[in-house]
């Protein structure tokens, strides 16, 4: 009867759970907030639940996607009420919208992510950056089940800057403050082979020898359709809030008949 999809967050300590983890805590927070779930046909049937592009464990994140399929309609900003008292904090559901517009998944084509180095000079890492963007091809290497897979990770970068921390995530909240730390802000492409961050820092250790003392804190702090034009990435559930405020091609008709 209804699609509602979502936007959560993984912040602190929650971003290691893993993305199984993570499922397994949502069914239950729907079934906490008694939410009157769609369920798949067979055997074993499972909650409609569609996930879309789930972040890497161990990485934090702003702007995490799924969709719910439900067998009565429900307020939105209710039901996100009801899931986010449901979940532990740091999964946090922020965000919830009717699907209206078909094709979630392919609003899905862009990242922003902040990576903090802790212990790097701010200016190393900005010779680091530079060395990077004027590489044309930065090689490295990934270990996959079929063993270790060296690709480029250049042309899925958009956008790789150093500057300063916008805003304290409660992710960094445990990081240490008394030593150099250097902001990366990154824009990358949704391809495939996936270009994680991960990666990018194994391409600018590759480039410039750039080796974080400890491991760089990571958080996603945007997704969506990349716009040419901007440079931006944009709100996929923008198009569904668009569509929801849209007047419908027969409220015309009906006010044209009315002033008759």
């Amino acid at each position: 009867m209804q699609r509602i999809r979502l936007r959560y967050t993984k912040r602190g300590r929650l971003r290691f759970t893993s993305h199984r983890d993570f499922q397994r805590a949502f069914e239950r927070a729907l079934r906490r907030a008694e939410v009157p779930m769609a369920y798949s046909a067979g055997f074993t049937p499972h909650p409609k639940v569609s996930y879309a592009n789930a972040a890497p464990t161990g990485t934090g994140s702003e702007a995490e996607y799924l969709e719910i399929a439900l067998t009565e309609a429900r307020d939105p900003e209710q039901l996100r009420v009801l899931l986010d008292e449901s979940l532990p904090p740091g999964l946090d559901v922020v965000d919830a919208v009717e699907a209206r517009v078909s094709g979630l998944a392919d609003r899905l084509t862009a990242s922003v992510w902040e990576l903090r180095l802790d212990g790097v000079d701010p200016a190393e890492a900005a010779r680091a950056v530079a060395a990077f963007d004027a590489a044309e091809t930065v090689e490295v290497q990934r270990m996959t089940k079929n063993g270790v897979r060296t690709f480029d990770a250049r042309p899925a970068v958009v956008r790789l800057a150093s500057g300063q921390e916008t805003e304290t995530h409660s992710s960094n909240a445990d990081r240490p403050t008394d030593q150099p730390c250097a902001i990366l802000r990154l824009v990358v492409r949704h391809v495939t082979p996936a270009v994680r961050p991960d990666d990018v820092l194994s391409g600018l250790r590759a480039v410039a020898d750039l080796a974080p003392p400890v491991p760089a804190a990571v958080t996603r702090l945007a997704q969506g359709l990349f716009d040419e034009e901007t440079g931006m990435v944009t709100d996929p559930l923008a198009p569904d809030r668009e569509a929801a405020t849209a007047p419908s091609e027969a409220e015309p008709a009906a006010a044209a008949k009315a002033s008759v």
